[in-house]
């Protein structure tokens, strides 16, 4: 059996074995470690890689706003970390202005080609796609968005003209650039499963990623005269990458073998980003505010809300396993409600009204204070709706894979971007265009349309649908709604987990950002408990055992966490996940 056809569960496992490793690979993780911590008075970038944090600066030392750094960034983390993101994958930004103190949501989630259908990744005899035989498809490939996403808020928010943002890739595209560790790390384990003969696919990812069958080298100087090309289109003229050559590219590519899809010129064209309200709930005297579905942040809200409403039972913050407890039954009992409710609400009734409804959130919260784990099963948020159910929900088991990058920027005017990227999976499709990755967000669909129970599922394939996604760029702000906090991380599902920590740590246990983000991360997405190995958390396995949680403390969990917060004398602190290649800037 070929590695391209292996089973969904081996993928998994060496994505697993892959988190694990990244500690050896970047640099050893330690808890409240203040390796990367950064102080500005005025500015600040952070991002999981040195070149896109480089460009960030630049564009902001230039005169440049948050959103023009987010341009820069962007174009340079689909170059140097294309396991993650891209300019061919989707993204969801949240943006606060300094100067009206307002917040606007810009939704770049990639929607399903007009020729979907919602049985796209079911078998002739109706059964599933192997996990990677749906990714590494035509079939995947989801609308790509995050260039028409920068597009509109550049055009809201921009200092610098449109066509200047993008010489920083273009020269690392042109010039080349080093492999890192990381992304030797993703190659080596990860190149195997891709196409490497015209059977099983288009090669061209293959072809970029080695030299005679074995893998680039850490340090390989690795150019892309493509993506350089792609960059000077997109430069002069945006809509190239929707109506242009580039559009032409990809619709060539996802057309091909096997298991071509359907999409068109006219999906691409076709596309538009939204500007949308921000969700936003109490915690404390605080406001903290995301994305609208279909973002999932809607379960980071609850785990918020319940913690606001039944506090953490000691004072001794992280120390305390107690604490961690609370923490995880938040967790089972959002994502029991996420798992059911959320998915693309212009074409299912989300129950997003009861969802973050007080009296519902008080109705969960009182599930955290038993001695027993709380359940993982939903509630009923409909009860606190206006209009009842539009039908019964099936149960959605999708498991969305972490390929996802986030960053944040602050620039001199107090404009802050906090903006997750993906291309879902770990090098997306496999197939590349205009020498980019094309995303596997449709994978985030449902790969069945109806459960076991013959029930249909609400985050299932519809043409012009966007999938659910777990991406959760999450901005906070004091009770004068100044700008206090900006976070979010990869990670798939554990999202949702890794973005409410960063929260808890600094707004609940008065940690830094830098000793937040490299606490252990902890995730309790359905009946399993996942405690992150090699950080020291033994007791805390022990303690969630004993307490009659199924855990798991065996592997490493894989958050690319960035975060900034602003003290009280106004200056900004930055916080950058060891277990990635991240850097912020200005650093002392």
């Amino acid at each position: 059996m070929r590695p391209h056809r292996l089973h969904r569960t081996i993928y998994l496992t060496l994505l697993t074995f892959t988190a694990a490793c990244q500690y050896s690979s970047v640099r050893s993780l330690q808890p409240y470690s203040a390796e990367q911590s950064a102080l500005s008075s005025d500015y600040i970038v952070v991002t999981a890689n040195p070149h896109a944090t480089q460009a960030g600066l630049e564009t902001i030392e230039a005169g440049g706003s948050a959103v023009d750094a987010a341009v820069a960034i962007q174009s340079v983390l689909s170059l140097v970390e294309p396991q993650s993101s891209g300019l061919a994958g989707g993204a969801f930004m949240m943006h606060y202005d300094g100067s009206g103190k307002k917040l606007a949501v810009y939704d770049g989630r990639e929607r399903a080609p007009a020729s979907a259908t919602r049985d796209m990744f079911l078998t002739d005899a109706g059964e599933p796609f192997q996990y990677l035989e749906a990714k590494h498809s035509g079939l995947a490939v989801g609308v790509p968005s995050v260039v028409a996403m920068l597009e509109l808020a550049h055009k809201d928010h921009g200092s610098r003209p449109w066509g200047t943002l993008f010489g920083y890739a273009e020269k690392l595209a042109s010039n080349g650039f080093e492999v890192s560790p990381r992304l030797h790390d993703m190659i080596k384990r990860f190149g195997p499963f891709l196409p490497s003969s015209l059977d099983e696919g288009p090669t061209d990812a293959y072809d970029y990623f080695h030299i005679g069958g074995k893998p680039l080298p850490a340090g390989h100087l690795l150019t892309n005269s493509e993506y350089a090309s792609a960059l000077r289109m997109i430069a002069a003229d945006p809509s190239q990458f929707y109506t242009g050559q580039i559009a032409k590219d990809i619709v060539e590519e996802v057309a091909k073998s096997p298991r071509p899809g359907g999409m068109k010129l006219t999906d691409l064209a076709a596309y538009e980003p939204q500007k949308l309200e921000a969700l936003c709930s109490p915690y404390r005297d605080l406001q903290v505010c995301g994305p609208p579905p279909p973002s999932s942040w809607i379960a980071v809200s609850a785990i918020m809300s319940m913690l606001n409403v039944s506090q953490f039972p000691e004072n001794g913050g992280p120390e305390s396993t107690s604490n961690w407890q609370h923490f995880v039954n938040a967790q089972r009992l959002a994502y029991a409600d996420r798992d059911q409710f959320v998915a693309d609400p212009e074409f299912v009734s989300v129950p997003i009204t009861g969802l973050m409804n007080q009296s519902y959130i008080s109705e969960r919260a009182a599930l955290l204070g038993t001695d027993s784990p709380a359940p993982t099963s939903f509630g009923d948020p409909w009860t606190y709706e206006a209009e009842s159910q539009d039908s019964p929900i099936g149960l959605d088991r999708t498991n969305d894979i972490a390929g996802t990058s986030h960053f944040v920027v602050v620039d001199k005017s107090g404009n802050v971007v906090s903006m997750t990227a993906s291309v879902e999976s770990i090098f997306g499709s496999g197939r590349m265009a205009g020498g980019m990755f094309l995303n596997n967000q449709l994978t985030d669909f449902s790969l069945a349309f109806e459960d076991e129970n013959g029930k249909p599922i609400a985050n299932a394939a519809h043409p012009v649908k966007r999938p659910r996604s777990s991406m959760s760029p999450t901005i906070v702000l004091d009770n004068k709604e100044n700008f206090l906090m900006a976070t979010g991380s990869p990670g798939g599902s554990n999202i949702i987990a890794y973005t409410s920590k960063s929260l808890i740590g600094v707004l609940e246990w008065g940690l830094t950002p830098q000793e937040a983000v490299s606490l252990p991360n902890v995730v309790a997405r359905g009946e399993i408990v996942r405690v992150e190995a090699g950080t020291g958390s033994e007791n805390l396995v022990d303690a969630l055992v004993r307490a009659g949680f199924a855990v798991d403390g065996t592997r490493g969990e894989n958050s690319g966490l960035s975060v900034v917060y602003k003290s009280s004398d106004g200056s900004l602190l930055g916080g950058v996940d060891p277990r990635r290649e991240g850097t912020i800037a200005p650093s002392d």
